[in-house]
């Protein structure tokens, strides 16, 4: 079984809605890092201090054959073709331990879909 790791860069507001659309397509969880970026459209400033909105990376590992189907969950939740919304991208997973219960999810629903 092969894996992909989805790398999603959103603003917080926007987390809680990524994640649910992701699982809705079929993933089985999400791990949430709270982060800060700089782009294009860099952070505004008033009297001297930086304002900058939170962003969250969220990473998905699923398994390959959902990718498009949760990138593009994630893409219309993410509304990323607004500008400075975010940026998700897809990375190959050479070697993975601990997902014995997707694993098993996956065999049960494969094992549903021929019986």
């Amino acid at each position: 079984m092969k894996f992909k790791v989805i790398l999603a860069s959103v603003k917080a507001d926007k987390t809680d809605r990524v994640v649910d659309a992701a699982k809705e397509a079929g993933a089985t969880g999400a791990t949430i890092i709270p982060a800060r970026g700089t782009g294009i459209h860099e952070a505004k400033t008033f009297f001297g201090l930086t304002l900058e909105d939170r962003t969250d990376i969220i990473m998905f590992v699923v398994e390959e054959h959902i990718v498009t189907t949760i990138l593009d969950a994630i893409n219309t939740a993410g509304e990323f073709k607004k500008p400075g919304t975010g940026i998700a991208f897809v990375l190959a997973v050479e070697h993975v331990i601990g997902l014995e219960s997707q694993i098993e999810r996956f065999r049960e629903e494969v094992r549903d879909q021929y019986l």
